[in-house]
């Protein structure tokens, strides 16, 4: 079953949020230093850069506006191409930050901790209500789309490490993997026909993995246009 963004954004929010901190919850103190498929950042950075995004939430959620919106779940991604001084900004800002919790557990714990203040605050919220979040204005319910996409996808950055046999390299959610191929196939004006799973989609159309020869050849000038954000 995919969501939309209008319906059921709650359900759909915690169960990205369930699933991520489901990961994390397997992770012991030496797990938090391994590489995730985000460069430059252990498991440890990448938490606490979801952290921020789960704060950004509750203030979202908790800042009405009466202003029309200018994004939805789809078009709030156009901001987001890849950008290379920013990422390098972004890296170290999420670096030092999480270099703050002498113990993996403090920053696993207060990432579960906010992430159900949020599903909390969203399964009170009403859908059509307009909030603000990053200089624009968004729907309620398009805005938790924004949010289990991004936890969603940094689910896949955060297993890319761990053995596939082990019991924290669980994988995303279903339904809400199916909301990210939603947003990318607004993103990119329809579905690309490579046969790809929804993992895969995401990774190649996220720049997290490269197009096979086979793929590129099905894609034709619409890998041009890939990655659509990162």
């Amino acid at each position: 079953m995919v969501y939309t963004a209008a319906a059921e954004g709650s359900a759909l929010v915690g169960a990205a949020y369930t699933a991520f901190g489901a990961v994390l919850r397997g992770l012991g103190e030496e797990d938090s230093w391994r590489p995730t498929g985000c460069t430059g950042w252990a498991v440890r950075d990448l938490t606490y850069h979801c952290l921020g995004d789960a704060r950004r939430a509750l203030v979202a959620l908790h800042s009405p506006t009466p202003d029309a919106a200018d994004r939805d779940a789809v078009t709030y991604w156009q901001d987001w191409a890849p950008d290379p001084v920013g990422a390098a900004h972004g890296r170290r800002n999420a670096r030092v930050g999480a270099s703050m919790f002498l113990h993996w557990a403090d920053l696993r714990d207060l990432y579960t901790e906010t992430t159900l203040a949020v599903t909390d605050a969203a399964e009170h919220a009403d859908p059509a209500a307009r909030i603000r979040t990053q200089g624009h204005v968004l729907a309620a319910g398009d805005l938790l789309s924004t949010l289990a996409v991004e936890a969603t996808i940094h689910h896949l950055d955060l297993t890319l490490d761990l053995p596939p046999d082990t019991p924290a390299a669980r994988p995303p959610d279903d339904a809400a993997l199916g909301e990210v191929r939603r947003v990318l196939d607004g993103l990119l004006g329809g579905p690309p026909d490579p046969g790809w799973s929804d993992e895969r989609y995401a990774r190649v159309a996220t720049g997290r993995a490269a197009a096979t020869a086979g793929e590129a050849r099905v894609l034709g000038a619409l890998l041009e246009r890939l990655p659509v954000f990162s």
